[in-house]
């Protein structure tokens, strides 16, 4: 799958969430988004990176970012993480990987030594008018925040 890269117009999208509702990417313009891809609600590393996003939020939200969180999950399940883990911003569900390929978060990556296909961790920041601002793929669950942080300068 072709991957996003800084200048290109971010793919549009809507998703159910967590909450019963949907999300549409276009709906967000005049803010700065950050999506971030993983693999599967409640496994260790994907907790730690929402949880991640969960304790730097209001940070982020002060410097004008929005967080999305996309993976393959039912939207039932991704409530059920939501519930556990306290996330308050969205987490949205894409079983048919449409997004996830569409923003190159979906394809063969390397697990435990073996070749897979899957989603790729990533995170894609889209700037105010859409256009993707920072795509970063193969991210490790743990620090990625800080990293991002650092990256976007609001450290």
């Amino acid at each position: 799958m072709p991957r996003l890269s800084a200048g290109d117009p971010a793919p549009d999208f809507t998703l159910p969430t967590a909450d019963g509702g949907t999300v549409t990417l276009s709906d967000l313009r005049g803010s700065h988004v950050i999506v971030y891809f993983y693999p599967a609600a409640m496994t260790p590393g994907c907790t730690t990176q929402a949880c991640d996003f969960r304790d730097s939020l209001g940070s982020l939200q002060s410097a004008g970012y929005r967080v999305v969180g996309v993976s393959p999950d039912t939207p039932e399940r991704l409530a059920q993480f939501a519930e556990a883990e306290h996330l308050t911003y969205p987490l949205a569900s894409d079983p048919q990987h449409q997004v996830l390929e569409a923003w190159g978060a979906w394809g063969e990556k390397t697990l435990y030594g073996k070749t897979v296909v899957g989603v790729i961790r990533s995170t894609v920041v889209v700037d105010p008018d859409g256009i993707v601002e920072l795509a970063q793929y193969n991210v490790k669950a743990t620090g990625h925040v800080a990293k991002l942080r650092r990256d976007l300068q609001l450290a």
